[in-house]
């Protein structure tokens, strides 16, 4: 073969391992290195996050271990540790005990140096031993998987190089940089960033993406903190999780069984006033309730903002702050809101109240049922007068959530 030839195929020949199993055009390899690390982001949503850490499904022991087997080759990931650091996360969700939150770290540290993160925590024993019960301990795993980790990295490069010849060692850097980006950087960096939330979590988790295929779902972050221990991690009918379309096929062929999957609300139409099914829904959806709440109540506040401006001279007042402001207050309220905004919205308050009562029926609404010596009859009359008031509050918006509060189920 010539030697423009040999450029063209985008394959040659390594001396010490022979001829290339696979002679490919340009193109074939990158579908083969994007196939390679799509089934280890496959392996990561499934076996590490959905099924060992929040054990919302089981998988076949044959599954299971391959899932394992890739994860050493392509990664060295230990699954203790991984499990354990991910559990920690959302037990201390942006805490300074959250190993990777960039609310605390900053976004460029954690996007560009996650794996870094995980390294460091991963040598914190305590953290293995609180956090990473219930992973698997048998013969492989302690004297292979977890001891010699690199040794799974050192065979994916050498099958890499006889599988493609010396264009391997692109498809083995792919592989390898996959992962620490994508799964370390971007899901726990701009996971917690930037993005939609279908739920108000504690959390700052958002929604990257509506459609999950480049890192196996998990771009689909807020609704995963929202009902962590779900098996699908899409909520809404226009998302996709693509590692919930692989659990179903292999469920088919039982190879996996679900546990458990995020309930969606319902509405039962014209229903007069609130019952037990209707306390259970905003128990049970308590996230996207207070999402709701703040999606309907917005525009409402933004108005009222702009007449107090007419009428009482708010000190740095702009529109594009109100925007953000307002929003940040109906989802999360005041307690994370910085000083000079903070300073803003308590004239504001002071001075209508309209908004003095949209920021006491929030605080109601986000406080009800907490008490847990009240009875569930005493919490439906609680909620029913809760109702009630909004209804009589003249504030058309407010009303309108009343409402549609009432038929949840």
């Amino acid at each position: 073969m010539q030697h423009s030839e040999v450029l063209m195929s985008g394959s040659f020949d390594l001396p010490l391992l022979g001829v290339p199993w696979f002679d490919l055009p340009w193109w074939g390899f990158a579908l083969a290195a994007l196939a390679m690390t799509h089934v280890t982001i496959a392996s990561v949503t499934i076996f590490l996050h959905r099924h060992q850490s929040h054990r919302a499904l089981t998988l076949h022991p044959v599954v299971s271990h391959f899932f394992r087997f890739w994860l050493w080759l392509t990664t060295g990931i230990v699954t203790k540790e991984w499990v354990a650091i991910h559990r920690k996360h959302h037990v201390t969700c942006e805490t300074e005990e959250d190993p990777h939150s960039p609310q605390i770290h900053g976004i460029s540290n954690i996007l560009l140096e996650g794996s870094e993160f995980y390294r460091k925590e991963a040598r914190n024993k305590e953290t293995l031993q609180v956090y990473g019960k219930g992973t698997p301990d048998d013969w492989l795993e302690r004297n292979v998987y977890a001891r010699h980790p690199s040794l799974g990295i050192a065979l994916m490069f050498v099958l890499d190089v006889m599988l493609f010849g010396a264009i391997g060692i692109t498809v083995w850097a792919v592989q390898m940089i996959w992962i620490p980006f994508f799964a370390a950087g971007v899901i726990n960096g701009i996971g917690h960033f930037w993005g939609y939330r279908n739920f108000v979590t504690e959390d700052a988790s958002r929604n990257i993406l509506p459609w999950g295929v480049l890192i196996g779902g998990e771009e689909l972050h807020n609704n995963h903190h929202a009902f962590s221990a779900s098996a699908r991690l899409s909520n809404r009918w226009w998302e996709f999780d693509i590692g919930w379309a692989y659990i179903r096929t292999l469920a088919a062929f039982r190879l996996a069984r679900v546990l458990k999957v995020a309930p969606r609300m319902r509405r039962v139409p014209f229903k007069p006033q609130c019952d037990l099914v209707t306390l259970q829904a905003l128990i049970v959806h308590r996230y996207e309730v207070q999402a709701r709440f703040a999606r309907i109540l917005k525009r409402t506040a933004i108005r009222e903002f702009k007449q107090l401006r007419k009428s009482h001279p708010l000190p740095d007042f702009k529109q594009a702050w109100a925007n953000s402001t307002v929003k940040q207050w109906l989802q999360k309220g005041t307690g994370n809101l910085p000083e000079p905004q903070l300073s803003i919205l308590s004239q504001a308050l002071h001075a209508s109240s309209i908004l003095r009562t949209i920021d006491s029926m929030r605080q109601e609404l986000v406080e009800f049922g907490a008490k847990s010596t009240t009875s569930r009859e005493q919490l439906v009359q609680q909620l029913e007068d809760w109702c009630r008031r909004a209804e009589q509050s003249g504030i058309r918006a407010l009303q309108e959530f009343s409402q549609q509060l009432r038929c949840y189920a």
